[in-house]
């Protein structure tokens, strides 16, 4: 008799839905944790048809694309030409590298010895932009169309696993000039499209396949997890984003993180 597969349990929805929040909007890489907890933690995870790990992924992201409009949204509906221009610009590369190498390199590097090498470097090349542009710099309303096309070439190099698409535009707007708090702002405000547009073109993917009846209740679970800690998790750092955070301490634990992985992928051998 073939083995069933195994099913994605309520639990592990809600967990992984409640990293989903703090993951993304820190520098950290969500999906790498999608990825990297049930691993670490044994769950079988890994194991889960593709398309329902698919579906899944797509939820999360649902959820925390729902919350970051609503907590982002009065910004984005003042913004004028300029910073429209800018936010389309930062659209085009993520997407047209979504479209053209999404599936060769989820096919390729998707495993944890990869994205522990994304995380890695990644968090590397952060802390040395954050350090050598110092505490001041520009203001989120210097920003142009060069910046919006860096922004989304950036955001482009997060398709490979563990690069962090937050921590990819931060490095970016860091390098461009522009202070700690205003290159977070940039960060979520070029952000929140990319998430909307990867949510709508999957979904219309996965609609092709459908969902089963037992995967529906952990899909709900995770949408709202992920929207309730995206939610809380952009408040509580929104109130302290003008002074600034030092990149230092998520490259530190990305760097941790990659170690972690690499220590427990060589005990498995």
């Amino acid at each position: 008799m073939p083995q069933a597969e195994p099913a994605l349990a309520l639990g592990h929805a809600v967990t992984l839905g409640l990293l989903q929040g703090p993951a993304e909007l820190l520098p950290i890489s969500s999906s790498a944790h999608t990825t990297l907890v049930p691993w670490l933690a044994g769950w079988p995870y890994g194991g889960l048809d593709g398309e329902l790990r698919k579906s899944f992924e797509v939820a999360l992201h649902a959820g925390t694309a729902l919350a970051l409009a609503l907590e982002l949204g009065e910004e984005l509906g003042g913004f004028d030409r300029q910073s429209a221009g800018m936010l389309a610009l930062s659209l085009a590369p993520a997407a047209l590298a979504g479209l053209l190498l999404r599936e060769p390199i989820e096919r390729r590097l998707g495993a944890p010895r990869s994205i522990a090498a994304g995380l890695a470097a990644g968090g590397l090349v952060m802390a040395l932009a954050d350090m050598s542009a110092g505490a001041d710099g520009r203001a989120r309303d210097d920003a142009g169309a060069l910046d919006g096309l860096v922004l989304g070439i950036a955001q482009a190099t997060a398709l490979i696993p563990g690069v962090s698409r937050h921590g990819a535009t931060l490095t970016a707007a860091r390098a461009r000039g522009f202070a700690r708090g205003p290159a977070q702002t940039l960060s979520w405000e070029t952000g929140l499209p990319v998430i909307l547009a990867a949510v709508a073109l999957k979904s219309a993917r996965l609609m092709r396949h459908g969902i089963t009846p037992a995967a529906r209740g952990p899909l709900a679970a995770g949408t709202l997890s992920a929207f309730a800690s995206t939610l809380v998790s952009a408040r509580l750092l929104r109130r302290g984003r003008r002074s600034g955070r030092r990149l230092a301490p998520y490259a530190l634990y990305r760097c941790l993180l990659a170690v972690l992985v690499l220590v427990r992928g060589r005990r498995e051998r």
